[in-house]
């Protein structure tokens, strides 16, 4: 009897151990998911603004941050800028622009790293001339091979990682077609639509683990455009049963691979919009990106100063009507004064309610979630 009783109390005791453990544990477990998942601070118009924009300052010359730009970036009013060639075109050069602007103080609550990017495609399209990959996506593809494929992504990864730089934008995930402008350029994955979705989803998962965010490229596909779209007008007139089972099809398997981002083109779209680019189209940024293809991560614009956007506007009205579209980034990657033509505007819009609240802080979350995510620049 008194065994039993014994017996009773010990299996209690460790029962009551054991719950205790499971809720320590379930707790710890909560604290460090609630930990992980991003929150918005409380920001100022002005800030919910400056998230979203990309910012390029070719102007500055090599190595130089504008003044203003320090400001806005001190301000809270600035989370991502682009590099090109004019900024710095070596690693070590890049390294040395990236720390003074990561070494910008910040806001509390925005002083996560700030978005650096770069298009280093390969070939003939490296803003780091001494960086990899030397071969362009034709060539890549060519090898046949996923894992050259990947190792050099990978190296392409690192390389801009010792730059500092944390997106690239790239892969260029588009079907070309009998006279693409972007086979002529040798900028996909070979000619083959079912190749180009493994091969590119091979160099994105390469750029990620090398210690760079993957950008799929231009949803919902280039690749029967015949101009450039940062010289031309472009309307692509392919019916929309074949942009969703041939043009978006890549793009889920570079997104599965590990690629956070995704870029619009600037090109029109009749069969899913009559009038306006991706870029500028809801039906297109939020309707088939979020909506069919599911995306969760951040879209982000082709260059919003390409010649294709023209008549859409100025800077300021083409920024407003992106963001209307579902645009996480705005891209300004011409003029300095453009991006902050863009985020007045955006300001402006988002006290008048042209630009919804809700919208814009779900936009302003997913970047911040991305800035959160990424590791610190090296010392």
């Amino acid at each position: 009897m008194l065994r039993s009783v014994y017996a009773r109390r010990r299996a209690t005791a460790v029962g009551v151990v054991l719950l205790v453990g499971v809720a320590v544990w379930l707790a710890l477990r909560d604290g460090n998911s609630s930990e992980s998942k991003t929150t918005l601070p409380k920001l100022t118009l002005a800030q919910l603004a400056g998230q979203r924009v990309v910012v390029s300052f070719r102007a500055a010359g090599a190595g130089r941050i504008p003044s203003g730009l320090v400001k806005r970036i001190r301000a809270g009013t600035v989370g991502a800028v682009i590099l090109f060639s004019e900024n710095a075109h070596t690693v070590a050069g890049a390294r040395r622009l990236t720390r003074k602007l990561q070494a910008i103080p910040r806001p509390a609550g925005l002083r996560a790293p700030l978005l650096v990017m770069v298009d280093q495609e390969g070939g003939a399209i490296r803003r780091l001339t001494d960086a990899p990959p030397r071969t362009n996506a034709e060539q890549m593809a060519a090898t046949h091979d996923v894992d050259v494929i990947r190792a050099r992504g990978k190296a392409t990864g690192q390389a801009l990682r010792r730059a500092g730089v944390n997106v690239d934008l790239a892969p260029v995930s588009d079907t070309p077609r009998k006279g693409s402008v972007l086979l002529a350029e040798k900028r996909t994955f070979g000619k083959v639509a079912a190749d180009i979705g493994p091969d590119a989803a091979a160099f994105a998962s390469g750029l990620v683990a090398g210690g760079a965010e993957a950008t799929a490229k231009h949803f919902p596909g280039f690749g029967a455009a015949t101009l450039n779209s940062d010289t031309s007008f472009v309307r692509i007139g392919l019916p929309a049963a074949m942009l969703r089972s041939v043009d978006e099809a890549p793009f889920r398997d570079v997104v599965k691979s590990g690629a956070r981002l995704v870029m619009l083109s600037n090109a029109i779209y009749p069969a899913l919009d009559r009038s306006a680019p991706a870029t500028l189209s809801r039906s297109i940024a939020t309707g088939e990106l979020r909506g069919r293809l599911g995306f969760t991560g951040v879209s982000i614009t082709d260059d919003l100063q390409a010649v294709a956007l023209r008549s859409f506007g100025g800077p300021g009205q083409i920024a407003v009507r992106g963001a209307r579209a579902g645009d996480d980034l705005l891209l300004f990657g011409r003029t300095y004064k453009a991006s902050v033509q863009a985020a007045s505007a955006l300001t402006a819009a988002l006290k008048s309610g042209k630009v919804g609240m809700a919208e814009a802080r779900a936009a302003a979350t997913r970047v911040l979630a991305l800035r959160r995510s990424i590791a610190s620049p090296l010392p």
